[in-house]
């Protein structure tokens, strides 16, 4: 389905993958009312992590943005998929949750989380400002730098 977000979403040459089935008890996303709250969203490339490492040890602020942006991505795609296809619906992406695996001297998480919450402002305008929280850890599935979940305002049907 195209749509003026779909056309952003070309225009900065960014092409939403398939969605992923979750590997574990839970589900992509949820409704409640007009929210979608969406699961963290790993930075998966055709099933397989773009990156693995510790921010502060192995992976540069930039790589870990880098992770955090296809963590974007791939939650976008979820979005798309709650929506029925149509990310015009979106209101508004209230909040974003970005988990980053990190040794203990590390503490430019939210640099790192700029790498998602770039993409949200590219993609979906003033709507895409949202609240955020950047939080460290010392590791996230797979061995990947960085996890992102959501909370998004869509209009309802």
């Amino acid at each position: 389905m195209g749509g003026r977000i779909e056309a952003r979403l070309a225009s900065l040459g960014v092409t939403l993958p398939d969605t992923v089935v979750p590997v574990a008890n839970y589900v992509p996303f949820v409704r409640a009312g007009d929210l979608i709250m969406v699961s963290g969203q790993i930075p998966l490339v055709d099933g397989k992590p773009t990156m693995t490492g510790l921010l502060g040890e192995s992976l540069s602020i930039e790589q870990g943005q880098a992770a955090a942006r296809q963590c974007a991505v791939n939650l976008v795609a979820q979005i798309r998929a709650a929506c029925g296809g149509d990310l015009d619906r979106v209101r508004r992406i209230v909040r974003l949750g970005v988990f980053v695996a990190a040794t203990p001297a590390f503490n430019d998480h939210p640099k790192v989380a700029n790498g998602a919450s770039d993409l949200m402002v590219e993609v979906f305008g003033d709507v895409g400002r949202h609240a955020r929280a950047a939080v460290g850890c010392s590791s996230l599935p797979l061995g990947v730098p960085v996890e992102v979940e959501g909370v998004i305002q869509v209009a309802e049907t």
